[in-house]
């Protein structure tokens, strides 16, 4: 069985590495975007249209399952996507931890990109999650963008200013891009001690399981990896090689060639399910 996950970027990167590890069997399509990237910033009917177009595409090559590990994508076109595949494709969305971070810290901060922290949206998932606790958004300006290039520096100077505007109070912290887990390490590292990070990624690949579980189909493949780079064969880019799970793909992934990828879990990251994923 193939499944499709579409992002702009690298930010699909986390969920396929878990889906790897959870499910190696599984054959697994990616649908970059980085003639259109960042998402974020266009027009919601531009963000619908591009990421219906590649669901519709992965479709054709295949895939049976469709997973958006990407909060724009999540946010803007789900539902596009599910009523134009109609109820015989499950497709998986994404949202950030909120509300196992708020059922266990009382001041919590969600990194996100600057959209998501001014949006609708996080402002309605705080007030449905957030469970009382003393929830702020702090926007990581350029760190997505720094990360799919690969541009350590960046990376390591948004990381610093994101960690400045976090609260001292904070003892948790959402990861509400899909991007930042693949520097995890780094957040962890330039936090103070005693702060948890929370990340939806696990529980995206979980989710996307049952769906497949549920369909009652063979489940049977290959577990090979395939890339598509604005809807074209393509392959994973060299920035992936910066991250841990990118090393691990980067090699063996080959365009629409087959090829086997796997992942070693980041025992300290933790996830949730939403109802946005069913």
């Amino acid at each position: 069985m193939t499944v499709a996950l579409i992002d702009s970027g690298l930010g699909l990167l986390p969920t396929s590495a878990w889906l790897r590890r959870l499910r190696p069997e599984l054959d697994l399509l990616l649908s970059m975007d980085p003639d259109g990237a960042p998402w974020g910033p266009k027009p919601a009917q531009w963000v619908v249209d591009r990421v219906v177009a590649a669901a519709d595409r992965a479709v054709g090559l295949g895939a049976e399952v469709v997973v958006l590990p990407c909060n724009t994508a999540s946010v803007t076109a789900l539902d596009h996507v599910r009523t134009h595949l109609g109820d015989s494709i499950p497709v998986i969305g994404t949202v950030p931890a909120i509300k196992p971070a708020a059922a266990v810290s009382r001041s919590v901060a969600i990194w996100a990109t600057a959209a998501t922290t001014a949006s609708a949206y996080q402002a309605d998932l705080i007030a449905r999650f957030g469970n009382g606790s003393d929830v702020v958004g702090v926007a990581c300006h350029g760190l997505a963008d720094a990360i799919d290039l690969g541009d350590t520096d960046r990376i390591a100077a948004a990381v610093d200013a994101a960690v400045a505007s976090t609260p001292d109070s904070c003892d948790a912290v959402v990861l509400g891009c899909t991007h930042y887990p693949l520097v995890a390490d780094l957040i962890t590292e330039r936090l103070p001690a005693g702060v948890t990070l929370f990340d939806s990624a696990r529980a995206v690949a979980a989710q996307t399981l049952r769906r497949i579980d549920a369909l009652g189909r063979d489940v049977g493949g290959g577990g090979t990896v395939s890339v598509l780079v604005s809807g074209r064969p393509g392959a994973l880019p060299a920035s992936a090689g910066v991250y841990a799970d990118g090393r691990e793909l980067v090699v063996p992934v080959r365009g629409v060639e087959d090829s086997p990828m796997r992942r070693v879990e980041d025992s300290r990251m933790r996830g949730v399910e939403d109802s946005r994923m069913r």
